[in-house]
């Protein structure tokens, strides 16, 4: 099979990498990939969002499957623009992704399909957001409606906080159109986690679970970010809780969004919050985490593609997928200054060191090639993944590679996997 990987981001050089693995592979593209992807896969210089070229591209190399990575886009419509041109592609249609390219559309869905989800507002006009905060009990959770790369959410403490993040999204136009519109939610107390399933349509079967660490520094503190690491499975997450997202989560989406005549194809994302009222939802996406996918593919074992034809042919819950009992503990190494101002161009040395681990992967997410030498070039720049036999085994062997790294102004939280400690014997 000729394969198309779309992306340019360390969840799209897991996907190459574990696409990679599939004996049914003949030839792998990337558009537009990254310096480590180019090691698994010939790297074409189309932008992700650049859909019509992307199609060109597939249809004149006789592409027999593409995979979309980044949200961007599946919410433009990939699915139906390639589906339309008679191309086989993995991913949810665009009426379909509007669950993470709207926040105010997937909480329709899930008040209307009763799917369990924090009580919310949604707001057009900054004064009326801000006497509506006046009314409310801190913390508040306020997010911009549209896509904005992991940064458009603030958990306001005070209402001086409140104030700062409507004024940005609604004043000052801080992530444009994407928060034209936000939404004021109750905050949920409880332990984060996230739940990944492969989707068909009708049926869904789930991954392992993970969880992310948002916040920039250590102990959750700071802004958000796109993800500073993640670790699987998450200990939270345990097999009644995972019963309980099945029955009051995936399948009444599955069966709502089909119902809306939008039937749910390729990942789906849950962010959950485990409340002492059972799991709510926080957010979905519609793709693969970034970084859970780094955690996550490590310890799949079933080739990828046959997972990916299952679920378009709608048969996910006839495809047996097998995992590694490993953990797997994910470090995402940022530039300093991210998610804020960052500095790019900086050399990057010790990733042959930290691969040649046992166990070990690399995933290169904000690097570029620069007269010869690997640079950063984005926030988030590698993501260094191991495994264990536990947590606590991957936690060591992470950061061991991880601390083989280095680039000026290398910036790292030292706590991921921390929480899942508080749950081991």
């Amino acid at each position: 099979m000729n394969i198309l990987l779309i992306g340019s981001g360390g969840r799209e050089h897991a996907l190459a990498w574990k696409i990679s693995q599939s004996p049914r592979v003949t030839k792998l593209y990337c558009a537009p990939g990254n310096p480590g992807i180019a090691e698994l896969a010939e790297c074409v210089d189309i932008a992700a969002d650049n859909i019509p070229a992307l199609k060109d591209f597939a249809l004149q190399n006789k592409i027999d499957l593409t995979v979309a990575g980044p949200e961007v886009p599946l919410t433009l419509g990939i699915v139906d623009e390639f589906e339309l041109a008679g191309l086989k592609v993995f991913g949810p249609s665009k009426a379909a992704a509007q669950l993470e390219g709207s926040k105010m559309y997937a909480k329709k869905i899930m008040k209307k399909y009763k799917i369990p989800t924090a009580a919310y507002a949604v707001f057009t006009d900054a004064q009326k957001a801000l006497e509506h905060v006046y009314m409310s009990r801190f913390p508040v959770v306020i997010k911009a409606d549209g896509l904005a790369a992991g940064k458009g959410v603030t958990v306001a403490v005070s209402l001086v906080e409140a104030k700062r993040a409507i004024h940005a999204a609604l004043r000052d136009k801080v992530f444009g159109e994407a928060g034209a519109q936000i939404i004021i939610e109750e905050f949920l107390s409880g332990e984060e986690a996230s739940l990944l399933a492969f989707c068909d349509g009708k049926d869904f079967v789930p991954m392992v679970s993970a969880q992310d660490h948002k916040a920039v520094y250590d102990e959750d503190k700071g802004p958000n970010t796109g993800g500073m690491g993640a670790y699987s499975p998450a200990p939270a997450v345990t097999k009644e809780i995972l019963r309980q997202v099945g029955e009051t989560i995936f399948k009444p989406l599955l069966d709502g969004m089909a119902k809306e005549g939008a039937p749910y194809k390729g990942v789906l994302y849950a962010g959950l919050m485990l409340t002492p009222g059972g799991p709510k939802v926080v957010e979905f996406n519609c793709r693969f985490g970034d970084p859970e996918t780094q955690a996550v593919l490590p310890r799949l074992q079933t080739d990828i593609v046959d997972i990916f034809e299952a679920c378009l042919g709608g048969q996910i819950s006839a495809q047996k997928i097998s995992w590694s009992d490993a953990a797997a503990v994910c470090v995402v190494l940022a530039a300093d200054g991210y998610p804020g101002q960052y500095a790019k161009g900086k050399e990057i040395s010790g990733i042959a060191a930290a691969a040649a681990l046992p166990d070990t992967c690399v995933f290169h997410a904000g690097t570029a090639k620069q007269d010869g030498r690997l640079v950063t070039s984005g926030g988030r720049v590698l993501g260094v993944t191991a495994l264990g036999a536990d947590i606590p085994a991957a936690i060591k062997n992470a950061y061991k590679a991880a601390g083989l790294i280095s680039f000026p102004g290398l910036h790292k939280r030292k706590d991921i996997g921390k929480k899942a400690l508080a749950y081991l014997p």
